[in-house]
């Protein structure tokens, strides 16, 4: 990749997290001001960014629109959907679905029915890999190499007296969800929720993603959210069956 598109894609990412001065996207890219506005003004001509107040630019309207588009033609997303919308509406809770994107893991879908806990995740966001246990059901079952790449970029701050505040302990964590193919956080980002989550395999038995059901855990604690787990499993192996996987051995390599 060109520094030149590099540099824009980190402006993007900049524009889509806050809406940010040319001085301050010079200041996180390390180069000079009049470099960061010429990219500025391009993507702005663009339709890209947009100034969303005097000095400050966010995101455009068409990449607002280009990304609907990509997520209405995102098969996985798509072929999963109805999975994940049987799953919320037969249990009644918030379900998630996540992908590996590089190094990184990101939300690809999320349902949040009536009375059910609400997330602060976003489609497209990326995960909280310490926590998440989508992210534990992923990189559990992903090659070493894919696994190392993600977890070189983790942190593991103490989000509440649960966390797992070191990569070792984490890597253990891993080991156990290899095991027993499912994976759990117990209120470790915050006291309100815990969740249970499986993988998705592809038709060449590699992880494909993973699903999550998450809870208030004043009314389901980890015990009784594991009575879902027939539900779940249910639904990955839909899921990873419509993807061709065939009842094979999965695993990290």
């Amino acid at each position: 990749m060109s520094s030149t598109v590099f540099r824009a894609v980190q402006i993007l990412e900049l524009c889509s997290a806050e809406p940010q001065t040319a001085a301050e996207i010079a200041a996180s890219l390390g180069v000079h001001r009049t470099t960061a506005l010429r990219t500025l003004l391009t993507l702005q001509e663009a339709g890209l960014i947009r100034q969303t107040e005097p000095g400050k630019f966010g995101t455009g309207f068409r990449l607002a629109a280009l990304a609907k588009s990509a997520m209405a033609h995102f098969d996985l997303r798509g072929l999963a959907h109805p999975h994940l919308q049987q799953l919320s509406t037969r249990l009644g809770l918030t379900v998630q679905f996540a992908v590996p994107d590089g190094g990184r893991i990101r939300y690809v879908d999320k349902i949040e029915p009536r009375d059910s806990i609400v997330l602060n995740t976003e489609i497209g966001g990326e995960v909280v890999v310490s926590t998440a246990g989508v992210a534990k059901a992923i990189l559990a079952f992903l090659p070493s190499s894919r696994r190392h790449e993600i977890l070189s970029r983790a942190e593991f701050p103490a989000y509440t007296e649960r966390s797992i505040t070191h990569r070792e302990d984490y890597e253990r964590v891993l080991t156990g969800v290899q095991e027993r193919g499912w994976s759990y956080d117990d209120g470790e980002y915050d006291d309100l929720s815990n969740c249970i989550a499986a993988p998705v395999f592809d038709h060449g038995g590699d992880v494909a993603g993973a699903v999550s059901i998450t809870a208030f855990r004043t009314r389901l604690d980890l015990e009784a959210l594991e009575k879902s787990l027939p539900a779940l499993v249910e639904t990955t192996s839909a899921i990873s069956h419509d993807l061709g996987w065939r009842e094979q051995e999965s695993g990290p390599e």
